[in-house]
């Protein structure tokens, strides 16, 4: 984690990260203000709320009421040497807790990350740099640079492949920091990086050792910023939407038409029966999000047609409202990013359609994996953990280069059914294993849904949706029937990587679906991006009319302009939320595209919550006390926002009742709320306050840094294409 240090007035220390700020100071024996903690406050504080942390984890995974649990931390100074220090460290335990929990509470806070990386005596390595934004690269530690090691896959050693896709980001001035590695199991890794200046580019990496878990982790980062993933559905601003091209120099704009018919141009007979089935898809849906710039029209990108290498164009909003990730990737060439894709569109296409039709699979005799000791023990490592593992055949009789591997947890009664793929049958069940465990602890097994035999629950859409975002949809217990529909099959489709292609895009060719390719190099890498209509997608194709990502463009710039807008503009603005049925649970910043820090009330937003503080601006009480009881029933706000509520409902049953008087009531409301809340309440509700909590933006994204981070990364990359068009 980057984190940035300003220097303020006298001793004051002002540190950034993420999105907190966070300030320091010294006591005034020391020659300061005694405004803050002290830097050392912070670390003593740090491995006490750690140790906090990792109790109050243990004891929600098994219902363990923490009200009565005391913890407290001294720190023991040794007087010939003050730099050795204990940390004495007392838990508190009620006498209702057993002798088996106190054990396990105890090795819990063992397990503090504070008190590891305090002794494992951390190395700080010192320099000096030219420019600490402008800074790149990837910090990386204990990765070996040299080295020859080859995996299945993989048309370059590993080493060389990391230097590679490091190289390459860094040209870019991309900072990658790794911010966590997981390791639970024996021959299973994964770790979590992220652009430091940018966080919200993120991606994880999973494989068998720590090297090719990087690799991974890499290469969806590469391929995610060809592919402008990090980006999908974000506002871009006036100054890209109004440039030379929003996503890509190839890009065709195709203006919208008098009728709103689908112009001439995009998509092909093919798409089109498949998209718009019923002939109601307009050209207005397919405007593109992230520009809003209707004018310009819809924005469409070029794909090839596989079965006769013609160019067909594919509306940016489109590939944004139904694909997501599934069908990206890059590689050292673009042979090895094909396989990569299309071994992704076939473990989600066949995951999603086992998970449907409650296929039942043949489990992999034990001789066969006994061929791969590796998987075995990490296998073998969760079982002894007590959980066991079921590990299956997904090829569905060898039609499909697809395994699968299902965790039980006997705790919670839950299950985590996992899919990879991939031409090789020892690759795809090792994605199979590593895909289970990419970014969990133990504890974050607990987690997982427990099965049902409600077919109802697996087939519904948003169930495949959960499983491609974290595998967390539930499955059928039919599932776990030993009855297997097909027979086990030891398939084998591997080769070269051109020799995996083509046998990848024949099955595809064998059921009858078209395929369209597009390839990026102009950032420097081998990436490309595959769409398989009516196979490949994550969300039913009528969501591009139903719930197209373009809503946005029906209430951003009033959002973003809110505080300067007058009564007429607000209410139209709440007619319109209540005329599109929104939930109203969908958080704004979705709403709209734009990412606000999650510690602010814009943050924490919702269309309700929007709706509440309009209809208070409005003078219209009755409506927003309705909406504030329903507010206070079902939300996930912090404590201060619901006591906001709570002494905002409070204030309007009180205003609203005409026995009533509210100054009979505000001296011991003040005593409750303090002067703070009941002032922001009473102004809400008397006018003279208007939208609190919210500062002031606009369509200009005027402090939203966090918003502003995520476009400098973009910007990166626009830069890097400006400067390779041909």
């Amino acid at each position: 984690m980057e984190i940035k240090v300003n220097f303020l007035d006298n001793l004051r220390l002002e540190a950034k990260f993420d999105d907190f700020t966070v300030i320091a100071d010294q006591p005034i024996r020391y020659k300061g203000d005694g405004s803050a903690p002290s830097p050392f406050d912070y670390f003593l504080a740090s491995s006490a709320l750690c140790a906090a942390y990792f109790v109050k984890v243990y004891c929600n995974a098994r219902d363990i009421p923490t009200d009565d649990i005391r913890l407290s931390q001294n720190n023991i100074v040794d007087p010939e040497n003050r730099y050795d220090q204990t940390f004495q460290i007392n838990v508190e335990l009620p006498d209702t807790i057993s002798e088996k929990d106190r054990v396990g509470i105890l090795r819990s806070i063992d397990r503090c990350t504070v008190k590891k990386v305090v002794q494992q005596s951390p190395t700080f390595a010192i320099e000096t740099v030219e420019n600490i934004d402008s800074d790149s690269g990837i910090m990386a530690v204990g990765i070996e640079d040299e080295g020859q090691t080859m995996i299945l896959g993989k048309d370059l050693p590993l080493e060389e492949t990391i230097r590679n896709m490091s190289e390459l980001l860094e040209s870019l001035g991309m900072k990658i920091e790794i911010s966590s590695w997981r390791n639970i199991v024996p021959n299973v890794w994964s770790l979590h990086i992220r652009d430091a200046a940018s966080p919200m580019c993120f991606t994880n990496g999973k494989g068998a050792t720590k090297e090719s878990a990087l690799c991974s982790a890499l290469g969806e980062f590469i391929e995610r910023l060809n592919c402008n993933f990090f980006y999908n559905d974000q506002y871009f601003g006036e100054e890209i939407a109004n440039a030379e091209f929003v996503h890509y120099p190839n890009e065709q704009w195709f203006p919208l038409t008098e009728d709103d018919q689908l112009p001439d141009g995009i998509l092909d007979e093919y798409t089109r029966a498949i998209y718009d089935p019923e002939g109601e898809l307009c050209g207005s849906h397919l405007i593109d999000t992230n520009s809003g710039n209707i004018e310009r029209g819809i924005c469409s990108l070029p794909f090839v047609r596989q079965s006769d290498q013609q160019v067909v164009y594919f509306p940016s909003n489109l590939l944004e409202n139904l694909y997501l990730s599934n069908g990206m990737s890059a590689g050292n060439n673009l042979a090895e990013a094909k396989v990569q894709c299309l071994s992704e569109i076939f473990e989600r296409a066949i995951k999603r359609k086992i998970i449907e039709e409650e296929i039942v699979l043949p489990e992999v005799p034990a001789e066969v994996l006994a061929q791969y000791p590796a998987i075995v023990e990490g296998i073998k490592g969760l079982e002894e953990n007590g959980f066991p593992v079921v590990v299956r055949d997904a090829s569905l009789g060898g039609q499909f280069p697809v395994m699968s591997v299902t965790l039980m947890n006997p705790r919670t009664g839950g299950v985590f059914a996992s899919f990879g793929a991939h031409p090789s049958f020892e690759v795809a069940l090792e994605r199979s294993l590593t895909e289970l465990l990419q970014g969990r602890s133990f504890e974050g097994l607990n987690d997982v849904p427990k099965p049902t035999f409600n077919s109802h629950a697996v087939t519904e859409p948003n169930n495949f949706v959960e499983h491609f975002i974290d595998s967390t949809g539930v499955i059928s217990w039919r599932f776990f029937s030993t009855n297997a529909d097909y027979p086990f099959v030891a398939w084998d489709f591997s080769g070269s990587n051109e020799q995996e292609c083509e046998s990848l895009m024949g099955i595809l060719a064998t059921l009858e679906k078209e395929v369209y390719v597009a390839t990026f190099d102009d950032l420097g890498a081998a990436a490309c991006r595959i769409i398989v209509p009516d196979f490949s997608e994550v969300y039913p194709v009528e969501d591009l009319i139903w719930d197209n990502t373009n809503k946005a463009l029906y209430f951003r710039e009033d959002i973003l302009n809110l505080h300067r807008l007058d009564e007429d503009a607000l209410a139209e603005l709440v007619e319109r939320l209540e005329e599109s049925e929104e939930d109203n649970y969908t958080d704004i910043r979705t709403l709209i595209g734009v990412e606000f820090d999650e510690n602010t009330v814009w943050g924490q937003l919702t269309v309700l919550e929007l709706k509440i503080l309009i209809y208070l601006a409005l003078g219209e009480l009755e409506t927003a006390l309705e909406l504030v009881e329903t507010f206070q029933q079902y939300n996930d706000n912090t404590v201060e926002r619901n006591l906001f509520y709570q002494a905002m409902n409070a204030v309007l049953e009180i205003t609203l009742d005409a026995e009533l008087e509210l100054e009979d009531f505000e001296f011991n409301l003040r005593r409750m709320f303090g002067n703070q809340v009941m002032d922001a309440v009473i102004g809400s509700v008397e006018g003279s306050e208007r939208f609190y909590g919210l500062t002031p933006t606009n369509t200009q994204l005027e402090g939203l840094d966090r918003h502003l981070r995520l476009l400098d990364s973009y910007k990166k990359l626009q830069a890097a294409r400006a400067a390779n068009i041909k």
